[in-house]
């Protein structure tokens, strides 16, 4: 068969796998405890200058 010759079997075979859904692995929430902390650093004006000095180089 050359490649890309059409395979009639092939294509169903892959055309089922597609089509299934797995249902078989836990399905439980992992639950996380503890803090998150973001700093987000600069504010957006200071962001927003920084971009344009970048965009006029």
């Amino acid at each position: 068969m050359s490649m890309g010759a059409y395979d009639e079997d092939e294509h169903e075979r892959r055309e089922e796998k597609a089509s299934s859904v797995d249902a078989s692995f836990d399905d439980d929430r992992t639950e996380y405890e503890g803090e998150l902390e973001y700093d987000s650093g600069e504010s957006a004006e200071a962001l927003l200058d920084q971009f344009k000095r970048i965009q006029s180089e």
